[in-house]
């Protein structure tokens, strides 16, 4: 008898990025990096490059509804993915299909600035993210900038990190990884919280590079497929992490485009993990 076999499947619902860097391109790029069977559903369409934002395009609710209800029917997730979710509509959306599954995990990276400073969310809508999708998440990951708009108070120093992850912790989430990219010190220090009551602290080697494009996109992902593997919550957020920064490690010398440069998501691939089948 033959045997069979299947991947293990992680759902990016997320928004586009032409230039490769960010947004679903880098989560199916990570998805794929770590072994991982990548589907996507998109959510909008921001016309970007290295350099920047330029505008964004809507794709129409009913089309998100569908993409989501369509991949779920077909290829149900191990673990789920969220970064541009800049409407009302489409919280409501997401969280009326994916509340119907609380075991499949979601990180959630709550998609509010771009690198290049853009804001890429509609004030209104960050009330309907921390009433609806908040309770569905597993991990949050705000960088310093989006836990600023989420705890309504200035981010700047270690200290206020502290403040700020337990404030948004909170809000409702089940965990909240609050990334210190840009703390202006010799390292980089992330702080995990979950209900626990714990922090644990993160520290990595700070080097200069421009080709930070899509990193919070790409820890987010990588997350979430160490999730999908079967690692544990604190252990996921550790292997992210350290994903991300051997990615931006390994990518920190080569200039593609102008602006802000993406990672190298490929610079240790595995393949396509597969299980048999029972």
């Amino acid at each position: 008898m033959n045997t069979t076999y299947n991947y293990i499947p992680v759902l990016s619902i997320a928004g586009f990025d032409g230039s490769g860097g960010a947004g679903i391109q880098a989560d199916m790029k990570t998805f794929s990096a770590l072994g991982c069977y990548a589907t996507s559903v998109l959510t909008a369409l921001p016309v970007q490059n290295t350099q920047g934002v330029r505008s964004i395009y809507p794709i129409p609710d009913v089309a998100v509804r569908e993409q989501i209800q369509t991949i779920l029917d077909d290829i149900f997730p191990k673990a789920i993915k969220i970064g541009m979710v800049h409407t009302s509509e489409l919280v409501q959306i997401i969280t009326d299909t994916l509340g119907r599954y609380p075991a499949t995990p979601v990180v959630f990276d709550p998609v509010m600035v771009a690198t290049s400073g853009h804001k890429l969310i509609e004030e209104s809508t960050i009330r309907t993210l921390v009433e609806q999708l908040f309770p569905i998440t597993t991990v949050l990951t705000p960088n310093m900038d989006e836990a600023a708009i989420l705890a309504e108070m200035d981010v700047k120093t270690l200290d206020d990190m502290y403040i700020a992850g337990e404030k948004i912790l909170k809000l409702g989430c089940q965990s909240v990884l609050l990334k210190g990219g840009h703390l202006q010190t010799s390292m980089l220090t992330s702080l995990f919280f979950d209900q626990s009551g714990l922090v644990q602290t993160f520290e990595f080697e700070k080097f200069e590079t421009n080709n930070t494009h899509g990193s919070g996109c790409t820890l987010s992902s990588a997350i979430a497929s160490y999730l999908a593997r079967g690692e544990s919550l604190s252990e996921a957020v550790r292997l992210g992490q350290d994903y991300v920064h051997q990615a931006i490690l390994n990518g920190k010398d080569v200039q593609t485009g102008k602006g802000n440069g993406p990672l190298n998501h490929f610079f240790n691939p595995q393949k396509l993990i597969k299980h048999e089948l029972v």
